[in-house]
């Protein structure tokens, strides 16, 4: 799971503290398990150590104290180089596709181009996996099946988001107001 690159993504949208980038996690990702607090707090202290975030402002709003990070260079960077690259193509990168592209939509990063580059990717891995001779063990034949149909779930998946991107940029070149949401029906 890529939780520091979601992370820097959520902060890339605006500064925020802990407890904020768990609501905004899970906000993004309803339908995922939440993101623990422990696992927020470790992260962003990995990515301040790292540079790739910093504290801008402590807070003590009537409660505990409250550390407000944002995102520096280096991580705006680390988020476009992850947002460029496909993830793994098979049923381990599922999880992955969806958080980048979720990511793209919600920073407004090239979430087409994200999806085409993906799609690419998973068609190449299966014409990897179909490539296989007829003398082919069956157990690994099996297996490469097993792969094959997870590929092409995803990419049924990812045709079905390419058509909801292009609709919701058609819709805010006409001047429609649309919205993320609008952009997932």
């Amino acid at each position: 799971m890529s939780t520091a690159e979601v992370v820097l993504a959520i902060l890339r949208a605006r500064p925020a503290h802990g407890y904020d980038v768990k609501r905004d996690h899970d906000d993004w990702f309803p339908d995922a398990r939440p993101l623990a607090y422990g696992q927020v707090y470790a992260t962003l202290a990995r990515l301040e150590r790292d540079g790739l975030a910093e504290v801008v402002e402590t807070r003590i709003d009537g409660g505990p104290e409250r550390t407000v990070y944002a995102v520096t260079d280096a991580g705006r960077a680390r988020v476009r180089d992850w947002l460029s690259e496909p993830a793994p193509a098979g049923s381990a990168g599922a999880d992955e596709i969806v958080r980048k592209a979720v990511a793209a939509l919600r920073t407004g990063g090239d979430a087409a181009g994200f999806l085409q580059g993906q799609r690419l990717a998973h068609l190449r891995r299966m014409r990897e996996l179909t490539d296989v001779g007829p003398g082919a063990d069956p157990a690994a034949r099996l297996a490469r099946d097993h792969l094959v149909a997870h590929l092409d779930a995803d990419l049924r998946w990812l045709d079905l988001a390419v058509a909801r991107v292009a609709a919701a940029d058609g819709a805010s070149a006409k001047g429609q107001p649309t919205t993320t949401q609008e952009a997932a029906r």
